[in-house]
């Protein structure tokens, strides 16, 4: 009898929350999560396992640094072995208990999806402009998803080519036959002038022809794949080779829309960039995310009254990348500034001083904070003593906690990670990823809310726990329909308090939602006959959270 009433109890719990969940007040604050509201009440937190957390690693194509691999050009196999080395990259993200990925995928004005615009890119097959004879990003996309990772779609606006000797250097004839700059080499420049070491070709950030060229070729992955993100990297502007300067007399004379201060034009040249493709995506994608991770330090305080505590270079005066801008235009919708130093002793950008910085920055903002970690430093004697500390990651995100701003990590890069030099990844995902967590909602962007979904079976079996459920009903299109769910576990047979929801401690899963079927998951943590009690929600692509189920036990 107690266990029926127990039962019923929670059936009318989530009933209630359910009519409340479609009620006219709950859809003006559709975005925000129900649960969540817990933790900013009375509710007691562990900061080592945040409800929300943004975790992801960058997964570089540029010169083979992480996917596709070099070796795997010549397999045997080409298509099968760059598949399956993406799989062990995903199978990695989800040990550590990552929720998204971000994946470059444009990174020298090629692509790796069939682009009407621009080539092939040569790290798929070793030959510029060669198809690969498959579509790399509808595959990376959707095994992400299946993985219910986010696909942060990570694009180079202006770069064309990689110094020579394995790159084209600054020579137009060794590009892609059907690359765009053969028949508009007035669109680039060289920097470092050709015949420099390190020369590379640059569109051109003034032309206004070029600008729309390079947004159009981005957004023709943003409306044909199922990204989740566009993500820019700090490659602008070049950065300052000795003292050679960016040839842009004739450029600057023809387009300087009134300026007569060549760094105030190249900056507002970025600024249009960022501006105008942050409208185009929204326009087309209204859930559709745009990030940037730029350089470390925006300006100095020497030099700017608003800068930070810091004496290294400026992204502001290197690159014409004014992001503090970008952020307090909410041009952006996150930022993840690289934050590639130890903490203490190191003036020029020392850790500590820029995570307040950046937090200070983007408080008050709709713009989320999530920090570059440099783990291709860690274990490497080549970048100083401080990085032989197995620890300094860890201390990293140990720092981020004490600023609420900071909502995740992204991590440089993926085989960097997969290396665990002196055990530091194992470190850090112990103490800061040991649980799930949902990624951070952004309740300015567009939702709808979702219903509880109803768990229909909690049934043990030898591998573990396997649940079913099922969604009662869902919305039609991107808004207002379950794109994943949330699965909670607690010890013994009773109702649970919103306090229960507030953190990752009972998060035992998300799931990716298999739309028109019954949802299984199988709980391969569950010990054999213990009592549990589950509760699932819904999630919507931007990670809205329903109301939770009724709770199911296992008794």
């Amino acid at each position: 009898m107690k266990a029926t009433r127990l039962r019923a109890a929670g059936l009318a719990v989530a009933l209630l929350g359910a009519l409340v969940a479609v009620s006219p007040t709950a859809a003006s604050a559709a975005g925000t999560d129900a649960n969540d509201a817990a933790a900013t009440t009375s509710c007691t937190t562990d900061p080592a396992t945040p409800k929300r957390q943004f975790r992801a690693m960058w997964i570089s194509s540029v010169v083979n640094i992480d996917w596709p691999s070099k070796a795997s050009q010549t397999a045997p196999d080409r298509v099968a072995a760059q598949q399956a080395e993406y799989l062990g990259l995903l199978d990695l993200a989800k040990k550590l208990n990552h929720n998204a990925v971000v994946v470059q995928v444009r990174p020298t004005a090629d692509a790796l999806w069939p682009s009407p615009h621009e080539p092939w890119s040569e790290y798929l097959t070793g030959v510029r402009g060669q198809d690969p004879g498959w579509d790399p990003l509808a595959f990376l996309v959707a095994e992400s998803h299946k993985r219910n990772l986010e696909f942060h779609a990570w694009f180079n606006p202006y770069r064309i080519s990689m110094p020579a000797p394995s790159g084209a250097g600054a020579d137009l004839d060794k590009l892609a036959p059907n690359h765009p700059v053969r028949q508009h080499p007035e669109w680039t420049f060289a920097y470092p002038p050709a015949g420099v070491a390190g020369s590379r070709l640059y569109y051109n950030p003034g032309i206004p022809e070029v600008r729309e060229f390079v947004q159009t070729a981005m957004m023709d992955a943003v409306t044909r794949y199922d990204v989740d993100g566009v993500h820019f990297d700090d490659y602008f502007y070049p950065y300052p080779s000795g003292t050679h300067q960016v040839p842009d007399d004739a450029t600057f004379a023809e387009f300087n829309r009134g300026f007569t201060d060549r760094a105030d034009w190249r900056r507002d040249n970025i600024n249009l960039l960022i501006q105008e493709m942050s409208a185009k995506i929204k326009a087309a994608k209204s859930w559709v995310k745009f990030g940037a991770s730029p350089f470390g330090i925006w300006r100095n305080k020497s030099a700017d009254p608003l800068g930070s505590d810091t004496t290294g270079s400026q992204s502001y005066d290197i690159i014409s990348a004014d992001t503090r801008k970008w952020v307090k235009e909410e041009w952006i919708d996150y930022i993840v500034p690289q934050l590639y130093w130890y903490i203490g002793q190191y003036p020029a950008a020392d850790y500590a001083r820029l995570v307040p910085w950046w937090a200070e920055t983007v408080r008050g903002t709709r713009v989320q904070l999530y920090i570059g970690q440099a783990d291709y430093k860690s274990g490497d004697p080549a970048y100083g003593s401080f990085w032989m500390n197995p620890r300094e990651l860890s201390d990293h995100l140990m720092l981020n906690r004490s600023y609420p701003e900071v909502l995740g990590n992204s991590h440089f890069s993926a085989v960097q990670v997969r290396a665990n030099r002196l055990g530091a990844t194992d470190i850090y995902a112990a103490e800061h990823y040991s649980r799930p967590a949902l990624v951070p909602a952004m309740p300015h962007l567009p939702a709808k809310p979702l219903l509880p979904p109803v768990v229909t079976g909690a049934q043990p079996q030898d591998d573990g726990v396997r649940l079913s459920w099922r969604q009662l009903a869902d919305g039609v299109g991107p808004l207002g329909k379950t794109a994943s769910y949330a699965i909670y576990r607690f010890d013994g047979n009773s109702l649970v308090g919103k306090c229960g929801f507030a953190d990752a401690s009972h998060l035992v899963g998300t799931v990716r939602a298999t739309p028109g079927a019954v949802q299984s998951w199988v709980d391969t943590t569950a010990e054999a006959g213990q009592r549990y009690t589950y509760h699932v929600t819904a999630l919507d692509r931007l990670y809205n959270e329903s109301f939770v189920s009724p709770p199911r036990f296992v008794r």
